[in-house]
């Protein structure tokens, strides 16, 4: 299944993104396989920068080095993949500036939404930063759900038990681009929280 061929944006409402970074992974995936879903916070300015993008694009880079963090023997996106791990981020669009409105996030959980629908059989989602969190708590909103991660600063709230869907769902932060390589303590809690996912899918 090719997913952006079946997930898109019909009408991109929303006025504080980059319509033109636009970006849903382009990738062949078999549902059945995928055991955990990573969701960031929003597609890059250069989409060279993707998680699928050729050759060893910023989002590639920092990512593998926080699955190596947690002590997976990785080299690639490719080599997650093999795992069962699909990555996608929450907004498709490029941000503007450095927040995204919440309007935007809640629209943009929409597409979320129909995107993890086509992997039932996930066991865990690692929800990386805020706005991984707001959207998959919209979505559960709309379900009917309630709040899956409760407000609160991350560093309080992570390491308890959420669940989305019946899934077991990991509040973390951000892995994805250059912020990674700065932030040492919550690159320290990120391989933490990755380990602990990963834990589930022995």
């Amino acid at each position: 299944m090719q997913v952006d061929q079946v997930v898109g944006c019909e009408s991109f409402p929303c006025a504080d993104v980059r319509h033109e970074c636009f970006m849903v992974p382009d990738i062949d995936v078999k549902p059945a396989k995928v055991r955990a879903v990573m969701i960031s916070e929003a597609a890059p300015e250069n989409p060279a920068d993707y998680y699928y993008a050729k050759g060893n694009p910023l989002f590639q880079q920092t990512t593998v080095q926080a699955f190596k963090d947690a002590g997976a023997d990785v080299a690639s996106m490719n080599d997650i993949l093999d795992m069962g791990i699909y990555l996608t981020t929450a907004v498709k669009c490029g941000k503007t500036g450095y927040g995204i409105k919440s309007g935007t996030i809640e629209e943009c959980s929409k597409i979320l939404e129909k995107e993890l629908a086509l992997f039932p059989d996930a066991k865990v989602f690692m929800l990386m930063g805020d706005v991984a969190i707001k959207a998959v708590n919209y979505i559960a909103r709309r379900a009917g759900e309630g709040r899956v991660i409760p407000a609160g600063s991350t560093y309080k709230i992570r390491g308890q038990e959420y669940f989305f869907k019946g899934k077991k769902a990991f509040p973390s932060y951000l892995q994805a681009g250059p912020s990674f390589f700065i932030e040492k303590s919550k690159r320290r809690m990120i391989a933490e929280d990755i380990s602990a996912a990963l834990g589930l899918l022995d």
